[in-house]
């Protein structure tokens, strides 16, 4: 049997949801974020699972990581690219992470790049240099347009 996850990440916990190729849920669970209470819980089905898609949050790092260490095959699911709820009325973390799961059995899942470990630090470093500058622009503005418009022509 093939089956296809799909996990909604969160602070303290995650959501992972287990299909087949009918879509049919074959595990479904709330997680506390603690790696090996992931793996032990998806041990039983490691040998059917095709891959698996976590969604890119802020805290990603370790759960990917410690999936990909453990031989699974892990894609990074781009939420801001996914078309979620078109026309769904329900919404919740378990059909977050059935719809993450549906797309990747179909191929059609969004996905982000999952950077090499080495060269994560100095991309954060990056964007964090980037963001400062950004910062600056914007104060910098702010402090010199009412400047400009106390200035008596």
């Amino acid at each position: 049997m093939e089956l296809y996850g799909g996990i909604d990440l969160h602070g303290n916990n995650n959501v992972i949801d287990l299909i087949d190729k009918n879509d049919r849920v074959v595990f479904e669970k709330r997680i506390p974020n603690q790696l090996h209470m992931v793996l032990s819980y998806l041990k039983p089905y490691q040998k059917e699972i095709v891959s698996l898609a976590v969604e890119a949050t802020y805290n990603w790092y370790w759960l990917v990581d410690g999936l990909m260490d453990a031989g699974y095959s892990v894609q990074l699911a781009n939420p801001n690219a996914m078309q979620q709820y078109n026309g769904l009325k329900k919404g919740d973390d378990k059909t977050d992470a059935r719809w993450i799961a549906h797309m990747v059995r179909l191929g059609i899942l969004p996905t982000g790049y999952i950077y090499p470990k080495k060269e994560r630090p100095q991309r954060d470093l990056l964007r964090k240099r980037s963001q400062l500058v950004r910062y600056r622009t914007s104060n910098l503005l702010a402090m010199n347009n009412p400047l400009s418009r106390a200035q008596e022509p």
